[in-house]
């Protein structure tokens, strides 16, 4: 992303963002609620467009200066090569937990059944929910139901994985189990894109780490240099914020 922006109207929530995300690594965004994180988020995977500024993702540069907007087969491919896994699950309550999995590689992709099927099955033993392929959402915790949220973002395989806070609408003791899918998934090299306020994933797992404010990247490194020895004075008070709760 260069000089990256987005307004809703006369509000601007990103500011001329600069981020680069190396292949094979994970960045976890951090930072206080309206900072522009689950913006800049959907912006790498154009469910929301940029207002100004370029994008470079796989063979792609969308230059949106002058509002410009890239055309639809463009915005597919993007699509198709980036997954996003929710904050609220947003899985089909009329498919089985099997089935929500085969939507995409099915529909999107025009796979072989039997060839969505295996790798839903696959996918699901990986998540630990093997014996829930019958099963509807409702019938699952909201643990569960997070991880097939992971487990149907990977079966299109993208280059690049989104999650918007994947663990926050869980209760505390289901928190781990996603949490485990996803180290499982960077252990890999899967590049993904983590908004989270679990600070310890963030240290052990991230490969760098942003702090947002106001629609800026105040702060960047690497987890020891952000977390442990931060030099701006809104990191440190977010920090220690974060650390009273």
């Amino acid at each position: 992303m260069t000089k990256l922006k987005k307004s809703f109207g006369n509000n601007e929530v990103l500011k001329g963002v600069n981020l680069k995300i190396e292949a094979g690594s994970v960045l976890v965004i951090i930072g206080p609620s309206g900072s522009g994180k689950t913006t800049l988020l959907r912006c790498m995977n154009l469910l929301e467009q940029p207002t100004e500024g370029t994008l470079q993702l796989l063979h792609y540069t969308l230059d949106f200066t002058g509002n410009k907007k890239p055309d639809k087969q463009t915005v597919l491919d993007i699509r198709k090569n980036t997954g996003m896994v929710f904050q609220s699950y947003n899985l089909f309550p009329h498919r089985t937990v099997l089935e929500n999995i085969m939507e995409g590689p099915v529909i999107v992709q025009k796979k072989r059944v039997a060839e969505a099927k295996a790798r839903a099955q696959q996918l699901l033993a990986k998540v630990g929910l093997a014996d829930k392929a019958d099963a509807y959402p409702h019938q699952l915790s909201g643990g569960q139901q997070q991880r097939v949220g992971i487990a149907r973002a990977v079966a299109m395989e993208p280059k690049l994985l989104l999650f918007d806070e994947p663990t926050s609408a869980l209760d505390p003791e289901l928190v781990g189990e996603v949490l485990k899918v996803m180290r499982e998934l960077a252990s890999e090299g899967m590049t993904m894109a983590v908004v989270t306020h679990e600070m310890k994933f963030a240290y052990e797992v991230a490969d760098k780490v942003i702090f947002m404010d106001n629609g800026v990247v105040v702060e960047e490194g690497t987890p020891q240099q952000v977390l442990q020895n931060p030099t701006n004075e809104r990191t440190k008070a977010f920090l220690s914020r974060i650390e009273e709760q």
